[in-house]
């Protein structure tokens, strides 16, 4: 662009990041409370937390104690919480409690939405915390994660949630197909409110350790991966088309996973389907943030907001994090 020589000397851009009133005006980007979802982790039995070493300021807590973590998030206006159990118990190469209508999930669910019924309640449809190998589906004699077969369990777990009162169930599992059987099953069961938010591009990252740890699949997994049914971290179109495949089979929100790396798939993403997209700051990503925070490198209240800024500004409506409470109290106190 050719522009005058003297509209070029007449433009100074910092004219407007000099008060803090303008760069309000001019601001392109917001995040509010209303953009975050918290993941918690849920214990069995009572009066129970536990810190997980890899995720400094993070617990496991016991449905008796994760009512207090769901009211404060209520309260400060985080939308929904995001559950993921910590099973111990009756963990088979099948998973049947995957779909116990008295197991852990349930249980929360149900209580949780007695509790606090304006609070969305989104649930995990994976096998990987009920599974001896830890993988997220049934395997054949060799350890192949089997496609159909663990479609079959999936349905069931995500009937299980709805019917316990789930307002959004996530399936993460990354099975083709996946989307639309737990759509028609939902539909057939008179679930006609029930949301899917599809982990539509989930990579088969290393930024997950954390995570493992704290549900207690990582031991279960050992040595193996997950790379035969979780995408590719070289690969963005590929994510497109598996978007593509999740919206037409009846998802209503998608997700990218990981966060921060992924940006650029969470732009791609936005820009060609528009459609609810959201992303989540993996607990990779947390360890490495409160890391340096916890040692002095890093300034936790204003890293903390600028990093999920960032999702904003490549276009997620919303993000799963681990700082949802922390975020929302600096938002409310600004």
């Amino acid at each position: 662009m050719n522009f005058p020589p003297r509209y070029v000397a007449n433009t100074r851009m910092r004219r407007m990041r000099k008060d803090d009133f303008s760069r309000r005006l001019m601001r392109e980007h917001t995040l509010s409370a209303d953009d975050l979802i918290y993941p918690v982790f849920v214990l069995e039995g009572s009066n129970q937390e536990q810190e997980i070493a890899s995720m400094p300021g993070v617990k496991r807590q016991s449905l008796d104690k994760l009512l207090f973590t769901a009211e404060e998030a209520l309260n400060l206006g985080i939308p929904m919480l995001a559950l993921f159990p910590v099973v111990t118990r009756n963990k088979t190469e099948t998973a049947e409690e995957a779909y116990n209508p008295e197991g852990l999930v349930p249980q929360t669910v149900r209580t949780l939405r007695e509790k606090f019924p304006e609070l969305g309640i989104m649930t995990d449809v994976a096998l990987d915390p009920y599974t001896s190998h830890g993988q997220d589906g049934l395997t054949d004699a060799g350890g192949y994660v089997l496609n159909d077969e663990t479609i079959e369990v999936l349905v069931k777990q995500a009937l299980c949630h709805a019917e316990a009162g789930a307002q959004v169930v996530a399936p993460s599992d990354m099975m083709d197909g996946r989307i639309l059987a737990i759509r028609e099953a939902l539909e057939d069961a008179g679930h006609i409110h029930t949301r899917i938010m599809a982990y539509s591009a989930k990579y088969a990252s290393a930024f997950y350790g954390p995570f493992r740890d704290a549900v207690g699949s990582s031991g279960n997994l050992g040595k193996a991966d997950k790379k035969t049914y979780q995408m590719d971290p070289a690969n963005t179109n590929e994510a497109l088309h598996e978007v593509a495949l999740d919206i037409q089979e009846g998802a209503d929100m998608v997700m990218v996973k990981p966060g921060l790396p992924y940006l650029d798939v969470v732009r791609r993403v936005k820009d060609e389907f528009g459609v609810p997209t959201y992303a989540y700051q993996v607990s990779g990503e947390y360890a490495m943030l409160q890391a340096a925070i916890q040692n002095g490198w890093l300034d936790g209240d204003k890293v903390i907001l600028e990093s999920l800024l960032a999702f904003k500004r490549a276009g997620a409506d919303g993000i799963l994090t681990y700082y949802a409470i922390e975020a929302a109290k600096q938002l409310k106190n600004r």
